[in-house]
């Protein structure tokens, strides 16, 4: 297991397998609708290198998830060879506490060890203001290549819904 940040409240480490079912049962708990197999992939594509998993810990208790895509596929900026922020969520009993900003540096410092720039996507609708505004105060800049919807552009006037794929992209230099 590798240690990414530690203080005397919150611990950033590596996934371990026990943390898909903690992940999976906290969303639920909110009424959302979690795949416990998108968690379990997430540790054996930890485990194959090609994403990073960071797992908080708020006083010894898991408090979210963030990981970073190293080789992303999809998206404006999939192209540039920077990798991907994905899944950043410090569950809500948790917030305000310094959390996610620490994953963002843990996930910011991983990143800058492989190129110069990170990116993002962050959904629109009002349950995401929080990241949101988090990552505008980080420094990070949409891409300028407007709202995309189910993994695709959205052009001009198309429809869409105001759901979690209804996503902004955007991107931070980390060195």
């Amino acid at each position: 297991m590798t240690t990414y940040y530690e203080d005397e409240s919150i611990r950033i480490r590596s996934m371990i397998p026990e943390d898909a079912k903690i992940i999976f049962d906290t969303y639920q708990s909110y009424g959302w609708h979690p795949d416990m197999a998108n968690y379990e992939n997430y540790y054996k594509e930890q485990e194959s290198g090609d994403r990073i998993v960071f797992v908080p810990e708020y006083k010894g208790e898991v408090a979210g998830i963030c990981t970073l895509v190293l080789c992303p596929t999809e998206g404006p900026l999939a192209d540039k060879g920077w990798p991907e922020i994905v899944d950043l969520c410090v569950f809500f009993h948790l917030h305000n506490k310094g959390i996610a900003n620490r994953l963002l540096d843990a996930a910011e410092r991983e990143a800058s060890k492989l190129t110069d720039h990170v990116y993002l996507a962050v959904g629109v609708h009002s349950g995401y203001g929080p990241a949101q505004r988090i990552y505008v105060k980080r420094g990070y800049m949409p891409d300028g290549s407007g709202v995309w919807y189910q993994g695709k552009q959205l052009d001009q006037y198309a429809p869409c819904v105001n759901d979690d794929d209804l996503l902004l992209f955007f991107y931070k230099k980390v060195r």
